[in-house]
């Protein structure tokens, strides 16, 4: 999870899992929205009988140039469980 700061909140995205955000007054409400956003995100993929993207770890997304770590509040790990 990438987390950035804007004019009035922050925002959360994962550049492995291509549309899924969320934004949040404070950092924990931030993570807390993201893990949320991600949990249906997920369900909805695996509902539609779609692979679940395979994460391919933050020094992959820093070496790539598609993200700047000088751009960004805060890298967090999520722990994805299993879904039922």
């Amino acid at each position: 999870m990438v987390i950035e700061s804007g004019l009035t909140n922050f925002s959360a995205y994962s550049p492995d899992v291509l549309g899924c955000a969320a934004t949040g007054k404070t950092i924990d409400k931030t993570v807390a929205s993201f893990r949320s956003a991600l949990a249906f995100h997920f369900q909805g993929i695996n509902e539609d009988g779609d692979e679940l993207p395979i994460p391919r770890g933050l020094r992959y997304w820093l070496d790539s140039g598609e993200i700047s770590d000088a751009d960004v509040l805060a890298f967090v790990e999520v722990e994805i469980r299993a879904l039922a």
